[in-house]
């Protein structure tokens, strides 16, 4: 499975599952988004081992994800239980893909064989690579596990994160990747956010913008990051991958789909693909539907107006529960599916670096 493929996707509601295994990790970056240590205690009431492989295990051919995404934190903290993960995803047909920090690549030795054996079950890799994460393992050193996986067969790519479109690094890094590896490491490249440890960080290393949001399209209007739901470390569901909705609790009652111990996939799919106030937040955008109800502008911009979202029911919600609703929906997601991952990239990413989700693109 390839980035671009992941990313195409991204639009399709309930065609994906985010899972942060953990919130524990080894590395301290200065810009991560989920302020995780090895210090961070994962929640006592957190999702276990066997709450975990059950709801994978409830996905079936007719009913699962096509995409599932594992994150922490370090997920690789965890090889087993990715490895299991991995399996019983792909027993009903979906396709497995892991976001991974490279703690283990610090020493400059072999790939440990607990973690090379999780990793070669996945179906996509990625790793981080930016100046933060630089600071931790060495940019050979994730070549060199980016070529051992290569060699394995299994797709891979890499995650870059930078100030902003004029950051030097940016360029620097990708060239660098390309010269490396040509077309056979896709790219997906963002922008530094204030969420998390990242918090702390002076505006000029947040993406130039002080206040930005974690997921904020440029141009506002339809949001597609409300299309996956995403399982928080102590078991919640959340409707959006958004660190900020993901972190928050009370969870937004409009954004909450449920919880790991009592809920199942099918369950969280349903609620995913028939609440109505969602299915307006993936063809409207919060913005509109704030301006229907009436709601006055929200702090904290495009996705804190999201959260403030008014409890009430409006016309527009009860419109969107129906046929009509269902069906704009659909065709919400099929238009921006054919617009192509590189155009989501440009609407959500860094914008000149769109252009490199897709192995051997050059513009």
């Amino acid at each position: 499975m390839e980035l671009s493929e992941i990313v195409e996707l991204r639009p399709e509601p309930a065609a994906g599952l985010l899972v942060a295994l953990t919130r524990r990790c080894p590395l301290s970056c200065a810009h991560c988004s989920t302020a995780s240590t090895m210090d961070s205690p994962d929640h006592p009431n957190g999702p276990r081992r066997t709450q975990l492989l059950r709801f994978v295990r409830s996905f079936t051919p007719e009913q699962r994800p096509e995409a599932l995404l594992l994150t922490g934190g370090e997920p690789l903290l965890l090889p087993g239980l990715v490895h299991e993960l991995t399996r019983a995803a792909q027993a009903a047909g979906s396709r497995v893909a892991l976001l991974s920090g490279l703690f283990f690549a610090r020493g400059g030795g072999p790939v440990p064989a607990t973690i090379l054996r999780a990793i070669t079950a996945l179906d996509h890799f990625s790793a981080s690579l930016d100046a933060p994460h630089e600071r931790e393992v060495p940019r050979a050193a994730v070549f060199r596990v980016l070529a051992r996986v290569l060699d394995a067969g299994v797709p891979v790519s890499l995650h870059l994160t930078g100030t902003g479109p004029e950051d030097p690094y940016l360029a620097e890094a990708t060239d660098a990747v390309l010269r490396e590896f040509g077309a056979r490491v896709p790219m997906l490249v963002n922008e530094v956010r204030p969420v998390g440890r990242a918090r702390s960080l002076p505006p000029r290393a947040v993406g130039g913008v002080p206040h930005a949001p974690a997921f904020a399209p440029g141009r506002g209007g339809p949001c597609a990051m409300a299309a996956w739901p995403a399982i928080a470390p102590d078991g919640t569901v959340v409707a959006c991958c958004n660190q900020q909705a993901v972190d928050r609790r009370p969870v937004p009652p409009h954004l909450r789909l449920g919880h790991l111990a009592e809920d199942d996939w099918p369950a969280i799919r349903r609620r995913t693909l028939d609440s109505p106030r969602l299915r307006l937040i993936r063809t409207l955008g919060p913005d509109r539907l704030r301006a229907r109800h009436g709601a006055e502008p929200a702090p904290g911009g495009y996705c804190g107006g999201c959260h403030a979202l008014p409890e009430r029911p409006g016309a527009d919600d009860l419109a969107a529960a129906g046929p009509a609703g269902r069906l704009l929906d659909q065709l919400t997601a099929a238009r921006r599916r054919a617009e192509g991952p590189a155009a989501l990239l440009r609407h959500y990413g860094c914008a000149p670096y769109a252009h490199l989700v897709r192995p051997g693109a050059t513009t």
